[in-house]
């Protein structure tokens, strides 16, 4: 059975110099708010790889994206509950290498304009694509926090 239905998101992995950034954009002609992606759990990378997972990235929430934008989806590494500093970007696991499994998923949950929260499942297997940035004019932008809107009708 194929789902043909048009996903409102899609993504990419923005490589952005020496950090890898998750990029969402909204595909509908719809404001889409509080837009969250689950928090990703890693598979461990011991030999045994069993367990509970010692990595996983937590994804800050969005208040809301507007149609057609692109939003920059900041994210926190953990390891074995603490913060994990800079140097420890675990997001390059999400990346798609051609012939390689990858186990992961995006799950993502918004409310659409009727109040009513939606999800999408995105499998990284099939759909991600990094994308190097090399303008100068753009990279300064994906430094910064991601986007703040003024959505009149958010709810509270």
């Amino acid at each position: 059975m194929t789902n043909n239905k048009p996903k409102p998101f899609t993504h990419k992995l923005v490589n952005d110099g020496p950090s890898l950034l998750l990029e969402l954009t909204n595909a509908t002609k719809q404001t889409l708010k509080r837009v969250e992606i689950l928090t990703v759990f890693l598979k461990n990378d011991d030999a045994l790889g069993w367990g509970p997972s010692q990595v996983h990235i937590r994804f800050e929430p969005v208040e809301c994206i507007l149609p057609a934008e692109k939003s920059i989806m900041h994210h926190t590494t953990w390891i074995n509950g603490k913060q994990a500093g800079p140097e420890n970007h675990h997001l390059q696991k999400l990346q798609v290498i051609d012939g390689e499994l990858n186990p992961y998923v995006l799950d993502i949950s918004w409310q659409d304009t009727e109040g009513k929260t939606r999800f999408q499942r995105t499998p990284l297997s099939a759909s991600a694509h990094l994308v190097t940035i090399y303008d100068p004019r753009i990279t300064p932008a994906l430094q910064t926090s991601a986007p703040r809107h003024s959505c009149s009708n958010a709810v509270p």
